[in-house]
């Protein structure tokens, strides 16, 4: 058995972004120069960051890392989104640093809202009184997956969202269904209970990037289409690619939004921003025969729960 050294497992940490990673590199440079962080106790509530002079500081001063890639961080903004080590999921538990590091954008809602998890959940549904579900269902490569969800739906109650892939309905797998007959299956279902085991989103992935100083990410659309990058950029430095559509803004669906309107969530995204993205050809077949007018009047656009 090969046993892997503190140095080697901080490495092998996951970030959500090239930025976070760039801070935690400068984070380590620093501890190992003998900059060391404040030892932080157990904390039994969360501590007020921002209570007043005497209040800890989690973070030495980080003035590396002002105007990196464009980025004009200040060092107290980030100390503000910072999480305190006890709830650091992302980072490791180096002894050289004496401390464990959050990411930058650890911390961040929108990142947290567009997580895709992995694995199965089991949903109750149940129709409304018109015996709608608010739910219309997409035959893809063999699967059924999730094409629309209204507004103020049962189905946007339980939180289903665009791309997700349906595997059971009440039981009975969904595997090589055409669409009809998963509307069919919809439509008889009972009203008070349909009991759905579903998957997130299989077929998208999310991309984290940060906000220059000018307040831009580096790419541009044309109808929901990711058709140009800016080079370095931080759309680019973290993997964002052409072809792709973008579904939801920090976990917020835009599916149908005009172009302008997508520049507008986005300008409100804060400075950390998670994108959903999706394949074009995926993308095209999924919403084909769906009207325009679908995609952008009925389709559910809340903020997901946390």
């Amino acid at each position: 058995m090969q046993l892997v050294r503190p140095r080697e497992a901080a490495m092998a940490t996951l970030y959500p972004s090239l930025e976070d990673m760039k801070g935690h590199q400068i984070l380590e440079a620093q501890a190992s120069a003998g900059v060391r962080t404040p030892p932080t106790a157990a904390v039994v509530e969360k501590p007020n960051l921002s209570s007043g002079p005497t209040a800890p500081a989690l973070y030495p001063d980080l003035a590396a890392l002002e105007d990196y890639m464009g980025l004009s961080l200040a060092s107290e903004d980030i100390q503000k989104n910072l999480v305190p080590a006890g709830s650091a999921a992302l980072v490791p538990a180096g002894p050289a640093l004496g401390q464990l590091v959050a990411p930058l954008s650890g911390s961040d809602a929108g990142l947290r809202r567009a997580a895709i998890k992995p694995g199965l959940r089991e949903i109750h549904l149940c129709k409304d009184e018109r015996g709608k579900t608010g739910l219309k269902l997409k035959n893809v490569d063999q699967g059924i997956f999730v094409q629309l969800v209204k507004a103020n739906s049962p189905a946007a109650l339980v939180g289903l969202r665009f791309g997700d892939q349906v595997l059971q309905l009440d039981g009975e797998s969904c595997a090589g269904w055409s669409s009809g007959k998963a509307r069919k299956a919809l439509k008889k279902a009972s009203p008070e209970k349909i009991v759905m085991v579903v998957r997130d989103r299989p077929f998208q992935r999310t991309v984290t990037m940060h906000k220059d100083s000018t307040g831009h990410v580096g790419f541009v659309v044309k109808k929901g289409q990711i058709v140009s990058l800016a080079k370095d950029g931080s759309a680019a430095r973290n993997g964002l690619l052409t072809h792709h559509y973008v579904c939801e803004v920090n976990g917020q669906n835009v599916i149908g939004l005009k172009d302008k309107q997508l520049m507008e969530v986005l300008a409100a995204a804060g400075r950390v921003v998670t994108l959903t993205i999706i394949p074009a050809v995926i993308y095209e077949h999924m919403v084909k025969r769906l009207s325009p007018g679908q995609a952008k009047a009925a389709m559910d656009r809340s903020v997901p729960d946390l």
